[in-house]
């Protein structure tokens, strides 16, 4: 592959005297191809770039969408993220939730202040794009817009880069690997994530339904690694940055007033059963600003979208208060993700993604969490504690975050372990192709329909057929339970890799018990929206009408020593009555963290002998008490 070099090298310098502007523009009047894959060729041979290194750094960048001309969480536009340094990112709703993020009964509602409350515009970051503009002679407008502009001035950019650094313009990709680090950011992890999709190979359509391959390059070798910081607990050449999270008590006087987190010593006093996957709704810095408030609150890591760098905030063995659950938040890990639900997927990288499921293989295999959707929870997984904070829970990462493209990087694709009539189903709509019509993303038109895009959920109707009502929800929708198509209304959604039991069927039609009613969804063979699986399913205990489900598996009330206050089991406002069935995803006894103070000497863990099932009930998991359901098997 070497053997080219020379003749790179020759047409680089004759490039240098052009002037990268000219030859650009030499190429935009020949005309440009009308593929995505060719203008990436073209691309490459004008700037000499190697085409596979081109098409592997803007997969890590867009995976080679163009979203539509938006900006991400960064300021970048394109398929090659080019960053505009004049633009910036105000703060959002991280916070927006009407619930308490704590979720702790008892103690007073958490009410985040500070950061919070002085919101300020995210910090200029490099100017990329108009640094493109000067190298290739397009029009920032150009390159924020055009798909093929902004590819042409990435790989210009990378060109400069090779040049700076007084490298070869050699025909082997390894050569440019110090240049790719520095168009990521500067960080070894994104150099190295590059150079394993090269190796791989990749393919897919894009949001504007362009096909793009890159054939895998099996012997390509990167020829550093990133370390970590030494506070951090990170699988080894993520390149972790320790950023701590402040533990302090705010008020001399008042015990009970401290921040940003509860300090615990997990997995030793209690098993950490969850990861919970959230969006930042604000740009990483903001985030990182947030997190580091003692008047806020706090979570495990942030990733950042632009490059999948993670900076760590609290230690595994704490407990973050960011699931809006006590019960979640003191068996889970909290992990953000620079991105915003209504954005249609722009942005969630594959930098991003592939960084986040290194750490979650890691943390999974260090704590033994199972890699399956009913432990690995996004946000709007997360149960509300009782009846009235049903309605205040979050609802991110929303519809557009890719779970089947998240478990094939976990190593653990999503699929079938059944045949198509199992009593139980997963969802796994095809995410590029499954376009659901949701209303919301623009917050000035909120009745407004979204801009196409796929997705990973699918909606729910009360009967068969496509112009049935959504299937209603009380807690969400208290006064009279009807759903929207708003992509921040979950509540008559189903989502990928969720496993529900079949509840009846019709023609393609098939049913599924969600939320204590029939739950319709067109599954026709030639687009299967959810796959066959084994499992097991809990049915009410004969003779029972109904049973309670809750938002928290806690002990009952003979466990409590006299020091630590009876939590109340108050069952939801739902109904799972005899005749309905609903997938169990795992089983535990009742526990409860009692934590109420600065000084943790006062700290309890409760273990009772009440044993509960986890639940899929509707799009958030729920708990029932073992001693009220019968189990059965389905295949």
């Amino acid at each position: 592959m070497r053997m080219r070099a020379p003749t790179l090298v020759v047409a680089a310098a004759v490039l240098t005297a052009l002037g990268i502007s000219q030859a650009d523009a030499r190429q935009r009047d020949a005309g440009t191809e009308s593929t995505r894959q060719q203008v990436f060729t073209q691309a490459a041979g004008t700037y000499h770039v190697p085409q596979k290194l081109l098409l592997a750094v803007s997969y890590l960048e867009s995976r080679w969408d163009a979203n539509r001309g938006l900006p991400s969480t960064s300021a970048g536009f394109g398929p090659m993220h080019l960053t505009d340094g004049t633009l910036s990112r105000g703060l959002e709703h991280l916070a927006g939730g009407k619930g308490d993020p704590r979720g702790d009964l008892s103690r007073s509602p958490l009410l985040p202040k500070g950061a919070v409350n002085t919101p300020k515009a995210a910090k200029a970051g490099p100017d990329t794009l108009h640094q493109a503009a000067r190298l290739t002679g397009a029009t920032a407008d150009a390159l924020r817009s055009d798909p093929a502009a902004n590819i042409r001035g990435g790989a210009a950019l990378l060109a400069q880069y090779q040049r700076d650094l007084h490298k070869p313009f050699s025909a082997d990709p390894s050569s440019w690997y110090a240049a790719v680090a520095r168009y990521g950011g500067g960080g070894h992890w994104f150099a190295g994530q590059v150079f394993d999709v090269l190796r791989t190979g990749a393919s897919r359509t894009t949001d504007d339904g362009q096909r793009v391959t890159l054939a895998a390059t099996p012997g390509v070798r990167a020829s550093a690694a990133a370390d970590n910081d030494e506070q951090t607990e990170c699988p080894p050449g993520l390149g972790c940055e320790w950023v701590p999270a402040p533990y302090q008590q705010l008020k001399p006087d008042d015990p009970t007033s401290y921040g940003n987190h509860d300090l615990a010593d997990r997995p030793k006093s209690q098993k950490i059963d969850y990861i919970v996957v959230h969006d930042t709704e604000t740009p990483y810095q903001n985030a990182l600003d947030l997190v580091k408030t003692p008047t806020y609150l706090a979570w495990n890591y942030t990733i950042r979208s632009g490059d999948g760098h993670v900076a760590q905030h609290v230690k595994a063995k704490d407990v973050g208060w960011h699931a809006g659950n006590w019960d979640i938040n003191s068996k889970s890990i909290g992990v953000e993700h620079e991105g915003y639900l209504a954005q249609g997927g722009a942005w969630y990288t594959e930098a991003m993604y592939r960084s986040s499921a290194a750490l979650v293989r890691y943390l999974a295999g260090r704590f033994d969490v199972p890699l399956d959707r009913a432990h690995i929870l996004g946000h709007d997984n997360v149960p509300g504690v009782d009846p009235a904070h049903v309605q205040g829970m979050h609802e991110d990462p929303g519809p557009y975050w890719d779970w089947a493209h998240y478990f094939t990087l976990l190593n653990r694709p999503l699929r079938a372990s059944a045949g198509a009539r199992s009593g139980e189903v997963m969802i796994l709509p095809d995410y590029g192709t499954n376009v659901v019509p949701y209303t919301g993303c623009d917050a000035a038109a909120p009745s407004a329909p979204c801009p196409p895009h796929g997705g990973g959920s699918i909606m729910l109707r009360t009967e068969p057929r496509d112009d049935a009502p959504l299937v209603k929800d009380i807690g969400k929708h208290p006064s009279d339970g009807a759903a929207t198509m708003s992509v921040y209304d979950h509540s008559a959604r189903a989502s990928t890799g969720q496993k529900y039991a079949v509840a009846d069927r019709q023609g393609e039609w098939t049913a599924i018990w969600y939320l204590g009613q029939k739950a319709w969804f067109h599954n026709p063979k030639s687009r299967r929206l959810a796959v066959g699986v084994r499992g097991v399913v809990a049915t009410p205990k004969p003779g029972l009408e109904s049973v309670p489900i809750y938002g928290r598996a806690y002990p009952e009330a003979e466990a409590y020593p006299s020091d630590v206050p009876v939590q109340q089991l108050a069952p939801m406002q739902y109904s799972f009555a005899a005749g309905q069935a609903y997938a169990v995803t795992g089983a535990r006894y009742g526990e409860y963290f009692y934590s109420k103070t600065y000084d943790t000497a006062s700290q309890r863990v409760v273990r009772g002998k009440l044993k509960y099932y986890e639940i899929q009930f509707g799009h958030r998991v729920y708990f029932v008490k073992a001693s009220d359901v019968v189990l059965k098997p389905v295949r």
